[in-house]
């Protein structure tokens, strides 16, 4: 068997957690997997998993088999890298999960992606969900809350800050919360992602933290569904800025609670490992550091 297709085969099982992930990404079988990795156990005369029914693990030789190949396949794809720059051609397809909330950002980002490296295509998602970016196979996705995973590797785009706020129609009949911690008794439109769940946090007009928990009949990871709910005159909403600015400006919704700043958040992009980084994505995160440079508005209407 290919030596290069063995080790490819093997840090991909590692990195995906097992031989079927990894048959997916490298549109291999899981037997045609797990041949090649019998094939460099048998060549090396050591065991480099532990394979049970649930999961694989790393032997100890295997750890320090698998440090040693990430660094030679990382070397590999730079050299690629390094000659494909050279060429000014950039090709492939770039597979992007994104919020569904920053598609106005996003897609002008893949448009001059596309226009400027016209031999590249990209496989563009949206949703509102945390993705495995490695099982499911994404280069990268573009998050506003941090991502579960903590061995993702994260790039801050920009900063943006929710907005507390509810109608005219919920005021007229519930009446306005004065203090934060008014807010426990009123019904609160909550978003699932929200990196502190239902404990809502703020600072003061001191820089002070300050924070209430609340509860309400609405949870969701839909933006556009809480923003509806607002208008209807459902509950008090904290969601993000960007998203409500139009409807503040026409006075559709009442900002509430102006002394108390909620918590700056980031726009991140996420991706896999730093070894695997390969030049579409390094150029696609460049062009969203500077277009996001470019629309701060866009972000954050209240910066």
């Amino acid at each position: 068997m290919d030596r290069l297709t063995s080790l490819t085969a093997f840090v991909r099982v590692v990195d995906s957690g097992g031989f079927s992930a990894a048959g997916r990404r490298l549109n291999m079988s899981t037997a045609m997997i797990s041949n090649h990795v019998h094939a460099l156990e048998e060549r090396l005369g050591v065991r480099l998993l532990n394979r049970t029914t649930r999961k694989i693990s790393l032997t100890e030789a295997g750890k320090a088999y698998y440090d040693r190949c990430t660094h030679i396949l990382a070397d590999l794809e730079q050299a690629d890298d390094i000659a494909g720059a050279l060429q000014a051609t950039l090709r492939g397809t770039l597979r992007v999960y994104t919020s569904t909330s920053m598609v106005p950002l996003v897609s002008s980002v893949v448009t001059e992606f596309l226009k400027s490296y016209p031999e590249a295509s990209v496989d563009l998602t949206m949703g509102e969900r945390s993705v495995d970016l490695i099982d499911e196979g994404y280069d990268i996705a573009i998050r506003l809350t941090p991502p579960p995973d903590s061995s993702s590797i994260v790039r801050s785009l920009a900063t943006w800050r929710h907005v507390l706020c509810c109608s005219h129609d919920y005021l007229e009949k519930h009446g306005r919360p004065e203090r934060l911690s008014d807010l426990s008794s009123h019904n609160c439109l909550r978003h699932a992602l929200y990196p502190f769940e239902d404990g809502w946090h703020f600072t003061d007009r001191d820089g002070a933290p300050a924070s209430v928990k609340v509860s309400g009949n609405l949870v969701t990871n839909s933006g556009e569904t809480l923003r509806v709910a607002a208008l209807q005159g459902v509950g008090i909403c904290l969601a993000a800025g960007f998203l409500f600015h139009d409807d503040l400006e026409a006075n559709r919704l009442v900002r509430l609670l102006p002394e108390y700043r909620p918590v700056e958040l980031s726009m991140i992009a996420v991706y896999p490992h730093r070894h695997q980084l390969s030049v579409k994505v390094r150029t696609f995160i460049d062009l969203l550091v500077r277009r996001s440079a470019k629309r701060k508005k866009l972000i954050d209407p209240f910066s």
